[in-house]
């Protein structure tokens, strides 16, 4: 039978623990809280909606807005908003226990989209982009029909790198998931105050905190997703290369348009002393191709 710990070292130990965890929920607060103010994600007066899917990046985002809160200085209010999308098994019991032990304002959605997504979706195929539309679409109609004024998301710095290399690698785009957006028909404003925030970090304060996780068991138990592959990758860079992802992330926010090569954002024809007459000479060009013309031919 193994020999029990002595009590000073137990002791030891575990005033170290509560140290480090001291240390991280003081260091989430701080990245928060810089994210908050270098996007303006809250005014005065705001109405926030946090989604609450019942994961660890979502309890996190909850818990640390709950902890601004108190001491922030602007006045805004904050309701927990789940949308139950009838899966099978899904303990609807966990959210309102939890969140009515903290005496947070929430609202649970019901929306059987379970039902819709896999009716729809060929067996085989990939979930998660028909389900993210439909919650994504309940939920944004919620919020229009409660005057909420910000909807949170609880992504993090690692899913707006790897939404950049999605983008990048399958769409052939640079495009990315803004810590703040307007949505597309301009009704809403989004914010993801965890953009500054490491997976890692949301993982060990999600432990040392209990939350009570729900796991995903429709879009989270599929294989192969494109998201999984991206996300495999930036953990093989990382381990290889630690600082990796957050020297990308940084870059997200270091923007050079004129380095690129999209016209749209970067004036190129009118780049240098001859201005108009580089247009000029694009104009040309253009009636070149459109005659059967090329520049290869002279």
């Amino acid at each position: 039978m193994p020999l029990a710990e002595p009590v000073p070292r137990r002791a030891a130990r575990a005033h170290a623990d509560a140290h480090e965890r001291h240390k991280l929920a003081k260091r989430l607060r701080h990245q928060v809280g810089r994210a908050i103010a270098d996007f303006g994600m809250i005014e005065d007066g705001d109405k926030v909606m946090v989604c609450l899917s019942g994961g660890k990046d979502s309890y996190t985002l909850l818990d640390i807005l709950l902890q601004l809160q108190k001491k922030a200085p602007v006045r805004f209010s904050l309701t927990a908003v789940n949308l139950d999308q009838k899966q099978p098994g899904f303990p609807e019991h966990v959210l309102p226990a939890y969140l009515e032990s903290l005496g947070v304002d929430y609202r649970i959605l019901e929306q059987d989209t379970y039902s819709v997504v896999t009716r729809v979706v060929p067996e085989g195929k990939t979930l998660c982009s028909l389900c993210s539309r439909l919650r994504r679409g309940a939920l944004y109609s919620f919020a229009a029909e409660q005057g909420y004024t910000k909807i949170a998301l609880g992504h993090h710095r690692d899913d707006l790198v790897a939404t950049f290399f999605l983008n990048l690698f399958f769409h052939a785009k640079l495009s990315g998931m803004p810590p703040k957006l307007l949505s597309d028909d301009g009704r809403h404003v989004v914010i993801r105050p965890l953009a500054y925030v490491r997976e890692d970090d949301i993982a060990a304060y999600a432990q040392a905190k209990a939350f009570p996780i729900i796991p995903c068991n429709l879009c989270g138990s599929q294989d192969n997703l494109q998201r999984v592959q991206v996300k495999r990758m930036l953990e093989q860079w990382e381990r290889e290369s630690p600082g990796r992802v957050e020297m990308i992330a940084r870059a997200l926010g270091d923007i050079r348009p004129s380095q690129l090569g999209d016209p749209k954002l970067f004036d190129f024809l009118n780049l240098g002393a001859r201005g108009g007459a580089a247009l000029a000479d694009a104009h040309a060009w253009l009636a070149g191709d459109a005659t059967g013309r090329s520049g290869d031919d002279e």
